[in-house]
């Protein structure tokens, strides 16, 4: 299974992402620059990684959005190809529209970087297949603005369609709304989340709870 990694200015977990897929779950991964706009047709999934693309400058993703490759992106997802977008990942995509919502700045204006505890709200998505309904994982967060917002008929929406896949479990770092940490499309093809699941994924980094997110994913690819 083939992943790839869309690499922006500022991006700062491609490598990190990269890491997880070519040396935990041994799949080939390839780099693609953002200002390229090639067919991604080849790709069985997408990885948006977190960092400050351009700087942060206007909005978190903002910026980002009109790059190049986010046209080839959008058409990937609207195929029903398999992306998942990672804190500045997750502003990205909610940028582009593949998802609803937009963040705000943390509630006490600061940038948080520490463990937090979330929740498995879903499991019937290519991203928690291999978790437990309601297993509480730690991953770590690493954002100034992260604080998760929606109109509430939106997130009504968002209930009734089961697309809230984590919640912050205990502790809501952010004030982020309805403590949600990551949601998915209606479709479930695309994911977005705010922790970072690649920096949980082996033992010596403190936890190995954000694993089970790139094991979905494969289990998921190859029909398992």
């Amino acid at each position: 299974m083939r992943f790839g990694v869309v690499v922006f200015p500022g991006s700062n977990c491609d490598r990190d992402c990269s890491h997880v897929v070519e040396t935990v779950i041994k799949q080939p991964c390839e780099m693609i620059w953002h200002k390229d706009s090639p067919s991604l047709a080849k790709f069985d999934a997408l990885i948006i990684p977190g960092g400050f693309s351009y700087g942060d400058y206007l909005r978190c993703g903002a910026i980002a959005r009109f790059s190049p490759i986010m046209k080839s992106v959008i058409d990937f997802a609207n195929g029903g190809g398999l992306i998942i977008g990672i804190c500045n990942g997750f502003q990205i995509l909610l940028e582009a529209e593949l998802l609803p919502g937009a963040m705000l700045r943390n509630k006490n204006l600061h940038f948080i970087c520490k463990y937090v505890e979330l929740k498995v709200e879903e499991t019937d998505t290519p991203f928690t297949n291999k978790y437990k309904m309601g297993q509480i994982i730690r991953v770590p967060i690493a954002h100034n603005e992260g604080n998760y917002f929606i109109e509430p008929e939106g997130l009504q929406k968002l209930k009734a369609n089961r697309q809230i896949i984590f919640r912050y479990h205990g502790e809501n770092p952010n004030g982020a709304m309805d403590d949600i940490a990551g949601i998915c499309n209606e479709r479930r093809n695309v994911l977005g989340m705010m922790p970072h699941p690649e920096r949980s994924s082996e033992a010596i980094l403190g936890s190995e709870d954000g694993l089970g997110v790139f094991e979905s994913i494969l289990s998921k690819l190859s029909g398992q």
